[in-house]
């Protein structure tokens, strides 16, 4: 389905009944990588998968921003009338998810975020350096948004106040002490590192994410 807002034709895909959950995808990514996830929530919720602007079957842009990114998802909130929805955002769509927390504080009733960074540095220096040379050679837009944005001060972090899940695989991009300095700085949150795990290993295309979030809801 298709949904105009901030400007843009927004696809998204709704499943399920009940409360409502909230699914965002990473960079270069769409809904689909959660369809495992979507099944398994289904039966109890109400699961809108999202494809982030300029991604997936989403309006196409020149420019992108997790800031304006983050306004897409509160005008999709707000034009559907979605009462305290739970968010799961997954690198991307976690600092999309931590973003809306801080400049909508009571859109949310809880939010999750996987591999999320706050600060461009949160990466690895391997991932870091790989994104720059995919942009010295393509000029993307995706990959400039990973070098430049996101800029969270620790004193917004603070304003997040809604029940928080930090999750980070054991081996993932994120660095581990950037991890655990984004949930130090969330007052109401709890970390969790999945062991043995990537970037993305347990949550695109998998069925683990769902035994590791499902206890937080």
């Amino acid at each position: 389905m298709f949904i105009k807002v901030n400007g843009i034709d927004l696809f998204y895909q709704q499943t399920g009944q009940g409360n409502p959950i909230i699914l965002l995808h990473g960079n270069g990514e769409n809904h689909d990588i959660f369809d495992v996830l979507v099944k398994q929530l289904a039966g109890q919720y109400t699961v809108y998968a999202i494809d982030s602007r300029d991604h997936g079957q989403s309006s196409k842009v020149n420019t992108l921003s997790y800031v304006t990114m983050m306004e897409d998802v509160a005008s999709f909130i707000q034009e559907l009338n979605i009462q305290k929805p739970i968010l799961y955002g997954f690198s991307d769509g976690g600092i999309i998810g931590l973003l809306l927390a801080i400049h909508s504080p009571n859109i949310l009733s809880k939010l999750i975020v996987s591999g999320a960074n706050y600060t461009p540095f949160g990466v690895n220096l391997k991932f870091y350096f790989k994104t720059l040379y995919t942009y010295l050679c393509t000029k993307d837009s995706k990959a400039k948004m990973i070098l430049t944005e996101p800029n969270m001060k620790n004193k917004e972090l603070k304003k997040i106040l809604i029940p928080t899940l930090v999750l980070a695989g054991s081996n993932d991009i994120i660095r581990k002490s950037h991890t655990k300095r984004l949930a130090n700085h969330i007052p109401n949150s709890t970390l969790q590192f999945i062991n043995g795990e990537g970037h993305g290993s347990y949550i695109v295309h998998s069925d683990k994410l769902y035994h590791i979030i499902a206890p937080f809801f």
